[in-house]
């Protein structure tokens, strides 16, 4: 069934998501130009009336970030100008997501405070995709849907491709409940990597609890940035007797040396979402494949808009 009288938004960031999402609702994209005058400054026009109307911005904040993070505030802004009845700031993947704490002193929490412009900007409500801190749905005063692509990854690539004989592995200790989560889904065992972190987007893989030996290993992560992480602990779970490794992470930043330690590694395929678009290198490796959430965010949108439970889809 189609849903009536709600416009889907979007920038520049990832606009097939968001046709793929409009595709799923039965709905047509709405009609919005987003520019750039000659000195950078993001130019919007709403060229439809949305007086009185739901909306919602498909937008991810990646790279570029600060780019995508203001076309996003800049449309929402437009749309609450323009009267729209509802702002609902689609973001599958949350930039700034990683600094949502001091770590040091005179350091910001820049995810507060790009909460604080999505609030200023207009936006009524937010939906996100597999925050990398879930504490930051704590930063928001307004509604927040927390969606996470585990269903996704399962239904679509996991269950016919692997057995209950399957070893889910987390990278990091602070990723052992995510992994718990798949291996609960799936029946598989749990194995963990024990790290130690040199300095930022350097780690140094430590000790391996759990047992590989012989089994089909998957590592599980929230995203992907310069692999680091990622490849020392395919080629941990390889030394300890691994039969093959494959990693599933939702979102794919893939910065700087990642595709090449990728290429390089003992990692037969690498999987993760359509969050955000792929950079041309990534999208041409044969490594690298991605799985759609169009129809998990598309559901988040029909039950908001229908206000029916959305708790089935945290799971």
């Amino acid at each position: 069934m189609a849903v009536r009288r709600v416009c889907i938004f979007t920038g520049n960031a990832n606009p097939e998501l968001a046709q793929e999402i409009a595709h799923v609702l039965g709905t047509p994209l709405g009609e919005a130009r987003v520019s750039r005058f000659s000195d950078g400054e993001t130019f919007c026009e709403i060229r439809e009336n949305v007086r009185g109307l739901d909306t919602y911005v498909v937008q991810p904040t990646s790279s570029p970030v600060n780019d995508n993070i203001m076309e996003l505030l800049i449309m929402c802004d437009a749309l609450r100008r323009a009267s729209a009845a509802g702002i609902t700031a689609v973001i599958p993947y949350y930039g700034y997501a990683r600094q949502d704490r001091k770590v040091a002193p005179r350091t910001p929490i820049t995810s507060k405070l790009v909460a604080d412009l999505l609030v200023a900007a207009g936006v009524t409500r937010v939906v996100c995709v597999d925050l990398h801190a879930g504490q930051i749905q704590g930063f928001f005063n307004i509604p927040f849907d927390h969606l996470h692509a585990l269903p996704v990854f399962l239904e679509d690539y996991l269950k016919p491709k692997f057995d209950q004989n399957t070893v889910f592995v987390s990278p990091d200790a602070g990723g052992v409940e995510r992994a718990r989560a798949y291996s609960k889904r799936l029946g598989g065992s749990l194995a963990i990597i024990d790290k130690r972190r040199d300095g930022p987007n350097v780690s140094e893989v430590m000790h391996l609890i759990g047992d590989v030996k012989d089994r089909d290993c998957i590592i599980i992560d929230d995203m992907i940035d310069t692999a680091g992480t990622l490849c020392n602990a395919a080629r941990a779970v390889m030394d300890h007797g691994a039969r093959r490794v494959v990693a599933c992470a939702t979102h794919g930043v893939l910065s700087g040396p990642a595709v090449q330690r990728i290429e390089a590694s003992p990692l037969e395929l690498v999987t993760v979402s359509n969050s955000m678009a792929l950079s041309e290198e990534a999208a041409a490796s044969k490594k690298i494949q991605t799985v759609s959430i169009a129809r998990l965010l598309g559901e988040a949108i029909r039950r908001i808009h229908n206000s029916d439970s959305v708790s089935s889809l945290f799971v």
